[in-house]
């Protein structure tokens, strides 16, 4: 498992996210993985058991919890990375295990046997979790993403957009299932992650009176949809 680090997220408005973002321009560099416009889309597929474990501690604020899901982005669904979140109050950490789209289709179908046999350990774990806790397909959740990343303390900002559900297709690889935005326009969600420590300068730069700042859930606001 990866390191532990500070995960805090923050509900802004449009006219925060435009002040802090040019504040930020001039301390962060965006990510390399961004598209000409500073951005990219993530489309997830969240995996949850009958008794809806994972939203059900997310809701109950269980300060140790986990989930799982699969994850793409840009419409580029050849490889796919399946995601291992565990959170520890305010600490996350992910660990990732990459799959060819034709191995997550076998998972979707209920083909599983296979993973048990995986070299790569998060694969053999996920097996004994499709069994044991029974996880399956849950809700599918789009977004834009927007991240800035800064070096000294591993620091990684992101503005996430136009966040929609899925409701009740998991049709992971079909890019036009029936969504509905889960928030109201203008309103992103600003994530801040970090090793130790958040530098004094960026720290001042996300400052703002208005932000919501809590254990927002994407995972969660999309199941309210339901």
């Amino acid at each position: 498992m990866g390191k532990m680090r500070h995960e805090l997220k923050h509900v802004i408005h449009t006219g925060d996210y435009l002040a802090i973002k040019n504040r930020l321009k001039w301390i962060m560099k965006s990510d390399q993985h961004v598209n000409s416009s500073g951005q990219y889309k993530i489309r997830s597929l969240y995996f949850d058991n009958y008794r809806d474990k994972a939203l059900i501690e997310k809701l109950s604020g269980i300060s140790e919890r986990e989930k799982f899901r699969l994850r793409y982005y840009n419409d580029d669904c050849q490889f796919v990375n399946l995601e291992k979140k565990s959170k520890k109050n305010q600490l996350g950490t992910k660990a990732s295990a990459r799959l060819t789209k034709e191995e997550c289709q076998r998972i979707l179908d209920g083909d599983w046997e296979w993973l048990k046999d995986s070299k790569q350990p998060l694969l053999v774990e996920f097996y004994s979790k499709l069994h044991g806790q029974q996880l399956r397909p849950k809700t599918i959740v789009d977004y834009i993403r927007e991240p800035y990343v800064y070096s000294i303390g591993n620091v990684r900002i992101t503005f996430d957009s136009q966040i929609r559900t899925g409701l009740y297709s998991n049709d992971f690889f079909e890019a036009n299932i029936p969504t509905i935005a889960v928030f109201e326009p203008g309103l992103y969600v600003m994530e801040v992650k970090f090793d130790e420590f958040l530098p004094d300068m960026i720290e001042a730069a996300i400052q703002t009176n208005n932000r919501q700042s809590g254990a927002f859930s994407k995972y969660a606001a999309c199941r309210a949809y339901e």
